[in-house]
């Protein structure tokens, strides 16, 4: 690709393209977003989060900022383990919508673009990303942007679909994720595309080692990796040092 494209599942497509085709993907999905995790992953999608929302070790003086957040998993977590307040943000306003509806106390919401923060230097204690930098177009600028907010001794958590390391898990794999996504999305969103788009997007996103190699080269320190159910998932997490 050259710099002025990127990819879009399998697709490459202009770079200044890929936001309005994300945003038009989860317009789409958004009302049945939080029914559709439950069934793709068999719910186990909820005990990601809680183990990403342990590893924040939140607390009551801690600030949380969570890049597109969308419908607030990892808000309502956060708050319900007793974290302090929190910025919820997200690219796509229906997603938000969603959170909205929720009502989560401590949480403020705010439409927001992961790349260009509009939040101060040095002001915020954790920042976390949850299935969301796939869909991000700069993801470096998504990482420097992060630890630019982050007060010194804060921390960068990014849970994201990630490289399968059983290969013996890989056809079924493989079978769930392009045939049995799309249908349950034409069947329970009415929207087979997006879903074709949402597995296409894993494959090509960064494995473990190339994305902990990225949080280092955008200023993080102390990069650890944790594989989730055979690394079909990831937790990354960086210090601001």
């Amino acid at each position: 690709m050259s710099d002025n494209e990127t990819d879009f599942g399998f697709r490459t497509v202009a770079r200044d393209a890929k936001k309005p085709m994300v945003r038009a993907v989860f317009d789409s999905v958004a009302a049945r977003y939080d029914v559709m995790n439950d069934l793709m992953s068999l719910g186990v999608h909820r005990l990601w989060k809680r183990a990403f929302v342990a590893g924040l070790d939140p607390r009551p003086g801690r600030t949380l900022l969570d890049l597109a957040g969308g419908t607030g998993d990892v808000a309502a977590l956060w708050r319900a383990r007793g974290g302090g307040p929190v910025w919820l943000t997200d690219i796509n306003a229906s997603m938000l919508a969603v959170a909205e509806r929720r009502a989560i106390p401590g949480v403020t919401i705010s439409v927001a673009d992961a790349e260009a923060l509009p939040f101060p230097d040095r002001s915020v204690d954790r920042v976390s990303i949850a299935f969301g930098l796939r869909n991000c177009t700069d993801k470096m600028a998504v990482l420097t942007e992060a630890r630019r907010v982050l007060r010194p001794g804060g921390q960068f958590h990014c849970l994201e679909f990630s490289r399968l390391q059983v290969a013996a898990m890989a056809p079924l794999y493989d079978a769930w994720s392009f045939q049995v996504m799309p249908r349950l999305g034409a069947l329970v969103a009415q929207d087979r595309a997006s879903y074709e788009y949402l597995a296409e997007s894993i494959r090509v996103f960064p494995d473990q080692a190339r994305l902990a190699a990225m949080m280092r080269d955008a200023g993080f320190g102390r990069v650890m990796v944790r594989n989730l159910t055979g690394g079909i998932a990831a937790i990354h997490r960086g210090w601001r040092l």
